[in-house]
């Protein structure tokens, strides 16, 4: 007859020993550790890759709606001055004027700021406008009143009033911009609305080359 001590249990299951609701447990436990570990890594890595593909991102959807140009300009590149054509002097005293647009780079876009100036000119019943970048090496432009000129103080570049240069210095002679004359933004010759299609150009070189 067997004792008592010398049965064998017939059920080995961890359920019957007690051991399987803390195994259960401390699974559960790893899987949510881990789980939150891959959050953590993950959702910086995506916001970083998000920051830098966005200017990406932002350039594909500008293209995309056709208005790439943005700002204050318009579909064929002209800006509109803060000037009127009364503003500019009849005799053809050249006046200065800041160019506004919406300036962007690769991560920023500040609204209405500088981005340049010109020189405009009255002659006869037309304006005609000049960067008042220097071609030589990019340095402003300032009419001297005095040799009824424009004049470079940088390296002595100077041009006469119909911007073609007067000395060997600069390359080429002054940039020349297209003008435009609106009313209510449309093509207007008796309008009074002055746009301009700005642009900068490569300097130290004879040919004009946009950028």
């Amino acid at each position: 007859m067997t004792s008592s001590e010398d049965a064998v249990p017939t059920d080995q299951s961890p359920e019957a020993s007690g051991t399987g609701e803390p195994a259960r447990r401390s699974f559960l436990i790893e899987a949510l550790t881990g789980l939150c570990s891959l959050i953590l890594v993950a959702v910086p890595s995506v916001i970083g890759g998000l920051f830098f593909l966005d200017p990406i991102l932002r350039r594909e959807g500008s293209d995309a709606e056709g208005s790439s140009n943005g700002g204050r300009r318009d579909d064929d590149g002209f800006i509109r001055l803060n000037t009127t054509t009364d503003a500019v002097p009849d005799d053809g005293t050249p006046v200065a004027v800041t160019v506004i647009d919406d300036l962007t780079d690769a991560w920023n876009r500040f609204s209405n700021v500088p981005i340049g100036s010109v020189w405009l000119r009255k002659v006869g019943d037309q304006i005609v406008a000049f960067s008042s970048i220097c071609p030589h090496l990019g340095c402003s432009v300032d009419f001297r009143r005095g040799n009824n000129d424009f004049y470079c103080p940088c390296h002595t570049s100077s041009f006469s009033l119909d911007g073609e240069k007067t000395n060997r210095v600069p390359p080429r002679d002054l940039d020349s911009l297209e003008v435009s004359i609106r009313s209510n933004g449309q093509e207007a010759p008796d309008g009074s609305e002055v746009w301009v299609k700005y642009q900068t150009f490569v300097k130290a070189t004879e040919e004009r080359i946009a950028i």
